[in-house]
This record gives C-alpha cells, structure tokens and sequence, in this order.
C-alpha cells in the first residue's frame, strides 16, 4: 500500500474515533456506516483490486466529510463540552504555529519551570500596506492543554501561573503592545498554596480592569474562574464548539441531583444541565457576554484545518483594529470600522498603528470598564417603582455638581491651604522655642514639682464600670435550654456550654478555646452598628430565574420566604460611633449565600453610592458559598463586574475593606472580595477557592482537617488579621481611623 494512502486512512480512522468519542455512543448507525466503508476500501487497497485507489480513497473522504456537515445540526450542549475537552482539539500551541508568524515562549515550557498550564508567548505578526511590510508585536497567554499531554493538567492552572500571567501582562502594558487571550481550561486548579487560587485570580481581574493596552480574549472552554483570570478584556470571541459556563455540567449535575460522595450522576442528568445552563456561544452572545462568534469547521477545529487558522487570524486582528479604532474621536471611526467589518476585507493587507497615546489609553480603559458594568442588569429583576428609579436618577444628576465642586475642588484646594498653614505654624513654634529657650532654662532651675516613687511605680487606675456587654441583638437560640458541645472538645476538653448563654451573653464564642459558632445576619447589623443607623436601600432588586431553570424559581421563592429577603445580598448606609459607611452584606442565610446577577446588581450600586457619599465601602460576607450556577454565565460575569466597580472605588480614593465569616468560597472571594487591599476575618471563618469535595474530585487528594481555615489565609496574606466577633465593632472603628486617612473616604 502507498505510504501517502496509509496516512490518509489513519487520520480517518482519527476522524471516526473522533466522531464516536464526542457523540458518546449516539449516532452509531453513521459511525458504523463509516467503518464498513473505510475497512473495506482499506482491504481492497491491501490486495491491490483498486484501479484507482485515490480516486475511491476521495469519495470516502468526501463520504465522511458529508456525515460530519449533517451531524454537526446534531450537535447538543454536551456534545460542545466533549469537542473541547478531546484531545484532538486545536491546542494553543497550534494557535501560535499557524496565527502568527513568529512567537518565543516565555513561561510554562514544561513541568519544572512554571506552570506548564499556563503558556506565554511574545509573538509577531507581519502586515502589510501596500508593498511594505510591518512587524506587529503581541503578547499571547493562555491555558495549554496540549493533545493529552498529562503534565499540562488540562488547562487547570495553579496560582503561580495565574500570577505569571499577570506579570507578563503588566511587561506588555509597559511596553504598550496588546494583549491576545486564549482561554482553555475547565477551572483553575483549586490549592491555596501560596498566594491561594481565589487571591490571585482576584489579583488577575482586578489588574486586567486597569489595563491600558488592547485585550482581545478566544474563548474555547471557558470554565469559570479559570476562565475570568484571563478574561477581562475589550473584545471576547467565542469559538462556535466552544463553551462558556459558570460550572461544568457534571459538577451541575451533582448539585441538582444532591450526590453523595462516590455517586455519579446519569448521562440524562448531564446532558439535562448542560442545556440549562446555557453555555453555547449562541447563548452568550445572545446574551452579550461575548462580542463575536468565530465559525469552526463541522463538528469542531482539529490541527489540521488549516483555514480555520486563516479565519482566527482574520478575527483576532479585527477585534484588536476595533479596539484601537474605538479609542479615536468619532469623526474618525465609522470608515475604519466599516472597512474592517466587511466579509471580504483581507486585513493582512490593511495595516495600523497598535500604539495608543496617553489619552486614548485612558479612553480604551474607561470604555472596558463601562462595557463590564453595563452587562447582566437585565438578568436581575428591579422591582423598584418607576417613579422611584426616575427620582434617584434625577437627584445623582443634581447633585453631582455639587459633589464634584465640594470634593474635588473644595476640599482638595482646602487641604493644600490647610498643609501650608501646618508648616507655618511649625515654623513659627521652631522660632518661638528658640527665642524663649533662655526663660525656659531659668524656669527649670528654679525648681519644679518632686515625682514620688509611689507615682513611677503604681499601676494605672481601671476605668471601666467591670459590666459585662449588653448586646442590642441577641440570637433566637437562647432559648436552647440545653448543653452544648464545641466542636473543639476533643482537642481543647472544652466543658459543655449552656445554649442561653453561649447564644446570648457570649455571643455565641466558646468560653474556653474561643470556638466561633455561626450566628445570623441579624447579629451584625444589630450590635456592630450605631443603633437606628442602618438605612436600607435597593431592597426592591430581588433573585430571579434569568434561565429559566426547571424547578428554580420554586426554590428561590422558598429561600425569600424562609430568609425574608430579596436576595443573598443587603445593602445598606450605617455608622459606628457616627463614622458613616456604606455595607454590602452577603448572606450565607440565603440559599448558602450564593451569588447572582440581582446581588451582582445591588453590589454595583452599593459601590457606587459609596464613591458619590465619599464614604468608606465594607463587605461584610456573613457566608458565601459562590456563585449560583442556576444562573449560569449571568452569574459568573459577576466577577470581572463587580471587581470593575471596586477598582474604580479604590481608584476614585475610597477605602474598601472585606469581613469574611463563616464560610466563603468559590467566584466572590476569587474577584471582588479578594482584591480587596485590606481584608480580615471572624475567628473560625473559612476561606478558600473550593471546598473540600471540590478539591477530591478534581485533583484526587484528600485535603487536610481545617484546610480552609482563616488562620491558614492569614499565613499566606490573603487577610490581614482575625477578629474575635465580639471586638468587631471597636476593631472596625479602629480600622477606619487608622487606615482612612485625607485621600480616603472614611468620615
């Protein structure tokens, strides 16, 4: 048999496993019609009966090429997941051998160096105007997964390649070239070795909202947090077999079907989640979380479909030319984007400057911020009256002037009055000091009060009453009127605690080994705050069911009922000791305090009041288990939002800081909460990326007892410091007194 036929009937053979692999069984009777008519042109080209034989080997390729085209109309959501998790998947490296003309790798090269999940790359790209030719720099990054290659850890990245990423894309904003994200993972690898999974893609979003270079993002498999840590970017393509989801089908599937440890759920079941869930590419564009579909060939992109390649290379750089051109005045945009936009338009051949000057910059990462601060509004549902909303508008724009000019300008110019009035007076104490030191001398020698050894040595008199606290709210679990065990019994030999006073007098903390057990959020808001201060606001703005989940909506309706709230998240303006501030309270009381667009929502708005008040911004995370994966990427698009909102809050010179309690995992505390430059915790509070059954089922260890726990956080920097719950309230005022300061919004 000819060498050349040999290898045409193995990458056939490729093409059938291939097919039978991402249909998982369905469609047998078109794989077995392709096997009977592969195995027998193979045994007549062996004997040598073929007149032709690459005339018939053309018509069973044409054959296959017919079955794919007619079963890619086939194609389910699960089936989408399968095409990118094969191995005959198109792979980054593939990418960067037939997009670009030229690349060095410069980081994850293999299992010793970084994380070979994360591959980074300084390409080039070669355009021309004309007859002259332009070299294109660019930075790409992204998950490797390679073609089964077991040391990539299929795209699962650990921190330190999350914070490599972030450090190369900070040496492309210095050196002002864009960004090309590609993003392949199903999840970041959930460990909290230094610096923890969820600290450093809080790290990577908050960096990427501030980015004053192009970034154009590839999605093919988009797996949540994996996904955001390279994927706040101006434009987001999707491949069209590619997915985007808040959280694997399976792992969707195991929550609905409420799994145990060890139990696998049905094929049914899965493939049930995963067309609920929403996370085709038509879904997301339809949504607005994607800008693009790039077409692939039928049933998915392999290495060898080379036009593809030309097709990627066309729309990568038609996202970066838009970018840039969007970053010009109008007068200039509309006949350069529409050249660009035509189907015909070959733009190897329509070179432009990548370059950007200082003010454009600072317009491309305006523009970025508002684009990811204006999605997922629609998925929450505002039932505040029209009237209301109209009236809150109308005061936002009456009084911005006035806030403008008393913040801006009033106060900014009284500072530097009140500064050069301080040296004065400093130089004017100096003087006196220096013309009356002669009278001081003679005073001294004169004789002064004697200081008796009782007073050196006597202790200083106690000034408190010795009253044990009275507290203005106290848990409905004081009426337990029984023992209670701690949890830490074992350990310590802690003595059983009667329950009204653990849960009323104590404040539910273990006399003997200081054992946190959970209270409500009633506690908080109660006793941490000056008494008749909390105002709430955006009550109105409740959960919903965005996808229309089967049996969703039912649940979220007990949870209001059950909890009396809205939604997982309150938002509220408060004091302590008449320091005013703005709250947003994550609820672990409300469905485990999960996260979704209506929180995202209020989150957003509470940031936001709080930059116009000037006043600090706290998230106090009574317990968060993540975000809510009935809302699928409405949910998860949270993320890069919400962190948006507190960098432009920072930015503006607000003062942010994180409470966390209980329990908080998963997408919050990997964005919003965990780029926060001052965050603490409640003794006993875990905190973490993914929770233990999480962490057994994808990576297969067996974490050890208190893994999570905020002490570990505490000695990997992920919070600066543990409060006991009852010194809350002086540690928070002390906080804001001694962290707030003239450029930061805390009085």
């Amino acid at each position: 048999m000819d060498n050349n036929i040999a290898k045409r009937i193995q990458s056939l053979r490729d093409r059938l496993a291939y097919m039978q692999d991402i249909f998982a069984g369905k469609h047998a009777d078109n794989a077995d019609l392709l096997r009977e008519r592969l195995d027998g042109f193979e045994k007549r080209a062996t004997d040598g009966s073929l007149d032709d034989p690459f005339a018939e080997l053309a018509t069973v390729e044409d054959l296959f090429s017919y079955v794919e085209r007619r079963l890619e109309n086939e194609i389910t959501p699960m089936d989408r997941v399968r095409i990118v998790r094969h191995p005959q998947r198109i792979c980054l490296r593939d990418i960067l051998e037939n997009v670009y003309d030229n690349f060095t790798e410069v980081g994850g090269q293999d299992e010793h160096s970084l994380d070979p999940s994360m591959l980074i790359a300084r390409a080039v790209i070669i355009r021309r105007r004309g007859k002259k030719s332009y070299r294109q720099s660019v930075l790409v990054i992204g998950q490797e997964k390679g073609h089964g290659a077991e040391f990539r850890n299929g795209g699962s990245v650990k921190p330190w390649g999350n914070a490599k990423a972030l450090q190369y894309m900070r040496v492309a904003e210095t050196e002002g070239i864009p960004i090309h994200a590609y993003i392949f993972t199903p999840g970041s690898y959930p460990i909290e070795d230094y610096p923890g999974a969820a600290q450093q893609i809080a790290r990577n979003i908050y960096g990427m909202a501030g980015l004053r270079v192009p970034v154009v993002a590839v999605i093919s498999e988009g797996g949540s947090g994996g996904a955001e840590a390279i994927g706040l970017a101006d434009r987001r393509l999707m491949l069209s077999h590619g997915y985007y989801s808040v959280i694997s089908p399976e792992g969707a599937a195991a929550i609905e079907g409420r799994l145990k440890a060890g139990e696998r759920a049905t094929p049914q079941l899965i493939e049930h989640c995963a067309e609920n869930l929403h996370i085709t590419a038509e879904d997301n564009l339809r949504f607005g979380y994607i800008d693009r579909i790039v077409q692939e060939p039928p049933l998915g992109a392999r290495p060898w479909h080379f036009d593809f390649f030309r097709t990627l290379r066309q729309e990568v750089l038609r996202a970066t030319d838009e970018v840039v051109i969007s970053t010009r005045r109008p007068m200039f945009r509309g006949l350069a984007l529409s050249r660009r936009r035509s189907p015909e338009a070959n733009l190897d051949e329509m070179h432009m400057r990548w370059g950007l000057s200082p003010a454009a910059k600072n317009r491309l990462r305006e523009r970025r911020q508002q684009k990811f601060l204006r999605l997922s509004r629609n998925a929450a549902r505002d039932r505040r009256p029209f009237l209301a909303k109209t009236a809150t508008a109308f005061w936002d724009w009456a009084t911005k002037p006035w806030v403008t000019f008393k913040y801006d300008f009033y106060r900014r110019h009284r500072r530097k009055l009140s500064g050069f009035m301080e040296e004065m007076g400093n130089e004017w104490d100096t003087f006196k000091t220096r013309l009356l030191s002669p009278w001081h001398r003679l005073a001294r020698s004169g004789g002064g009060k004697d200081i008796t050894a009782s007073e050196l040595t006597a202790l200083s008199a106690w000034s408190g009453d010795g009253r044990r606290r009275k507290w203005n709210y106290i848990s409905p679990r004081y009426k337990i009127d029984r023992a209670v065990t701690c949890p830490n019994s074992a350990s310590y030999g802690c003595l059983d605690l009667w329950g009204p006073d653990l849960f009323a007098e104590f404040a539910g903390v273990c006399s003997h080994c200081g054992y946190h057990f959970p209270m409500e959020p009633e506690w908080y808001v109660k006793n941490v705050f000056d008494e008749g201060s909390v105002f709430e606001f955006n009550s109105e703005i409740e959960a919903g069911n965005p996808l229309n989940f089967p049996g969703f909506a039912e649940r979220i309706a007990e949870a209001q009922k059950k909890t009396g709230a809205k939604s997982g998240c309150m938002t509220f303006e408060a004091r302590i000791d008449n320091i005013k501030m703005v709250v947003a309270m994550l609820m672990g009381t409300f469905r485990g305090g999960s996260f979704g667009a209506a929180e995202g929502f209020k989150f957003v708005e509470a940031a936001e009041r709080a930059a116009k008040k000037r006043q600090p911004f706290l998230a106090y995370v009574h317990g968060t288990a993540g975000i809510r994966i009935q809302e699928g990427t409405h949910g998860v698009i949270q993320m890069p939002r919400c962190t948006v909102a507190v960098r432009r809050y920072i930015e503006s010179g607000g003062l942010y800081m994180v409470l966390y309690d209980t329990n908080s995992f998963a997408g919050p505390v990997a964005s919003f909460l965990g780029c926060s430059p001052y965050q603490f915790a409640v003794r006993s509070s875990n905190i973490g990326f993914a929770g233990p059954g999480v962490i057994k089922e994808t990576t297969g260890m067996d974490i050890p007892p208190k893994y999570h726990r905020s002490y570990r956080a505490l000695s990997r920097g992920h919070i600066q410091g543990i409060w006991d719950r009852r010194q809350i309230r002086a540690n928070l005022k002390q906080a804001l007194m001694t962290i707030g300061g003239r450029n930061l919004y805390y009085r």
